[in-house]
């Protein structure tokens, strides 16, 4: 074999070594597996996340008699300027923020502590704390989170921080929403990390490829996780072959071929 083949040979090796091989990328694979009943064991209620501290909510009471639940809504009336008038009468909603002791200050009943309760028993404990002490009838209490957010750092087809403002998030939804992981990622090593109510951490792997991740207490999201998604070895090496060192020795081939094209040119005149 001679140089100028070597170089080339040589040049095929190093593209080579920058692709990124993909291992592991299908979903669920033994999705057929799974029993059923193991799936419908995990069934969680929609939408109904657990209060935290930094919590961030807005509660609405209503119900007939509009005039009668009113006091229990806090809102306040804010001024905007007109054209040529001074107006008054938009509406904007107060949010409820839950301090760090899991409190909030209710209109009318006054503080009351509602950290690690989810957002359905919430609901029902304001609605008995209102009656029938305040009102004849039962209230609607209704409960939204307006900072529900997931941070997705590592191999996604975009990280970032994700937010659902219908206040419920699941892993596939997140997944989704970041636009895949890529392709790079290692799909059977996600990783989970969670804050609970009383700061303590604790950590959850997934195996995307394997469908058991629909049955883990994990799979509903809360407020504020962090999933994480390392890149596998090809990708590693290729961030590594990629950069400067890579294109010095690209350029180097380059130039070295040429020059031996050249004298070869000349030899044999």
């Amino acid at each position: 074999m001679n140089i100028r083949n070597l170089f080339l040979l040589a040049i095929i090796s190093l593209v080579l070594a920058a692709c990124n091989p993909s291992e592991n990328i299908a979903y669920m694979t033994n999705i057929d597996e799974i029993p059923s009943a193991e799936l419908a064991a995990a069934k969680v209620k929609a939408g109904d996340f657990t209060i935290r501290p930094g919590d961030m909510l807005h509660i609405n009471v209503s119900g007939s008699n509009e005039d009668a639940v009113k006091p229990f809504n806090k809102v306040q009336y804010i001024s905007t300027l007109g054209s040529s008038s001074y107006n008054v009468g938009d509406r904007s909603t107060v949010f409820y923020l839950v301090d760090d002791n899991g409190n909030i200050d209710f209109p009318v009943i006054g503080r009351i502590h509602i950290i690690g309760m989810t957002k359905l028993e919430l609901e029902d404990y304001i609605a008995n704390l209102i009656y029938p002490k305040y009102l004849t009838e039962k209230p609607n209490v209704e409960c939204r989170i307006q900072n529900f957010r997931v941070f997705l750092i590592g191999d996604f087809g975009h990280a970032g921080v994700v937010h659902a403002e219908n206040g419920r998030l699941n892993l596939i939804e997140a997944i989704a929403m970041s636009g895949d992981v890529a392709a790079s990622g290692l799909h059977d090593n996600v990783l989970l990390i969670r804050t609970d109510n009383n700061g303590q951490r604790t950590v959850k792997r997934f195996n995307l490829n394997d469908a058991r991740f629909l049955a883990s207490q994990e799979f509903q999201l809360q407020q504020n996780d962090i999933l994480y998604v390392e890149p596998n070895k090809y990708k590693k090496r290729s961030i590594w072959s990629a950069g400067p060192l890579f294109s010095f020795g690209i350029s180097m081939m380059g130039t070295a071929m040429s020059l031996i094209t050249f004298i070869t040119v000349l030899a044999k005149k």
